[in-house]
């Protein structure tokens, strides 16, 4: 009989017993910890996911996700070696936010159209922001400056393309998922017949779509909401313990060695828990300190997204044989990279910041339902044509570098 290791085991009861006692030694702060984890889930996290919850389960439904699957199957497949369908789940993973992405990569995992290593791959650089929180919660609500939505949306998005180029190379020795056969034909015609197979494959009538679809994004919305209060919780009474004290210090020490302030390092810890949390307190660090610092970090902290967002991705990947490590270390280079992105371009990207956002939605912080409502589908539907766009570019580049590469090496 193996030698069991019950280390793991007795480390977690361990935190446990003890998160337990800070929560009764502090009962008053986990409980206004837990009416601002709410209302997170309330005002911006419902309105934000559930709408693209439900229409991500009627498009697998009805096939669109495999039309698009097939569609964009000779584009994704060279530039990052996934199936075609996962440009679909990336245009709804900028589009809708964490953990939009993961939901779908779960699905596509089930019926078999991805394998682990191609899901993977494609949660690590499809998680990411949506764009109603970028602008509306964080550059306006946050920061009180709409016209830095550009840089941190740079930073976010670039550094996501960025991380999709650098998983490609990730579990390089596993087979890859069979592609659409390649038939004669229009391959709009081809598209079209996978749609029509996947939803007679699917059976379901619009109404039993529906009704599924509502239930199931309301089952995965309480276990985001949950999830959201249990860090938000955590956090503020592990803090008002001064457990997190020795974190402080740690965060303090590297932030000394990439010489941004000192100042930063709560708005740092908040956001390795909770991205909400951690964005705010960037947002509201004191005026002296250097306005592209503050934005860095916030841009590290939306990348990262916070150990809550990873809570959400792990629920929903828990029944797959996907693993998690792939998916911290690519947080933590987007973080990363993100916040270096901030530094580097922040100077050149003074020149567009205009006290005038002429483009940029209005956010009315006092009814953020209702500006998310009217806001989040035709920003949204702008970032997904964008990621599409984006697609079809590194696709082009891709090939004109793979031309010139043949013709050197012909000439050899």
């Amino acid at each position: 009989m193996p030698k069991q290791n019950f280390t793991p085991a007795l480390l977690m009861s361990f935190v446990i017993i003890g998160i337990i006692v800070c929560l009764v030694l502090f009962p008053h702060d986990g409980f206004q910890a837990a009416l601002r984890g709410v209302a997170i889930w309330w005002d911006v996290l419902f309105p934000a996911l559930f709408p693209f919850f439900v229409i991500s389960e009627i498009m697998l439904g009805f096939g669109i996700v495999h039309f698009f699957g097939t569609l964009l199957d000779p584009m994704m497949r060279p530039v990052f070696r996934i199936p075609g369908i996962g440009g679909f789940v990336m245009a709804m993973g900028f589009a809708a936010g964490y953990p939009v992405a993961a939901k779908l990569t779960a699905q596509l995992w089930e019926q078999k159209l991805v394998n682990r290593e191609e899901g993977e791959r494609l949660v690590a650089f499809t998680t990411s922001s949506d764009p109603i929180f970028l602008i509306g919660a964080v550059s306006i609500g946050f920061f009180h400056d709409a016209t830095l939505a550009f840089i941190l949306a740079i930073a976010h998005y670039g550094g996501s393309f960025m991380i999709g180029l650098i998983m490609r190379f990730h579990g390089r020795k596993a087979l890859p998922t069979p592609g659409p056969p390649r038939e004669r034909g229009s391959i709009w015609k081809q598209a079209f017949q996978t749609m029509h197979s996947a939803r007679l494959r699917d059976g379901r009538s619009l109404g039993t779509l529906l009704s599924e679809s509502i239930l199931h994004s309301l089952r995965l919305m309480f276990v985001v909401g949950g999830l959201v209060v249990f860090f938000s919780v955590v956090l503020e009474v592990l803090t008002s313990a001064q457990v997190m004290n020795v974190f402080y210090l740690l965060i303090t020490s590297l932030l000394s060695i990439t010489g941004l302030p000192h100042e930063l390092s709560q708005a740092v810890m908040n956001g390795l828990f909770e991205v909400t949390l951690g964005a705010k307190a960037a947002g509201g660090a004191p005026a002296s300190i250097a306005l592209s610092s503050k934005v860095a970090i916030g841009a590290f902290i939306l990348s990262w997204a916070g150990m809550s967002v990873h809570a959400q991705i792990v629920s929903l990947l828990s029944h797959t044989n996907m693993r998690y490590l792939p998916f911290l270390f690519a947080r933590l280079l987007h973080g990363i990279l993100s916040a270096a992105i901030v530094l580097l371009i922040w100077e050149p990207m003074q020149r567009f910041r205009s006290p005038q956002a002429v483009f940029l939605p209005y956010y009315e912080e006092n009814s953020p339902v209702i500006s998310y409502l009217k806001l989040i589908f035709p920003i949204s539907a702008m970032v997904f044509v964008g990621a599409f766009a984006v697609i079809m570019s590194l696709f082009l580049a891709y090939s004109l570098l793979r031309l010139v590469y043949e013709k050197v090496g012909g000439t050899r």
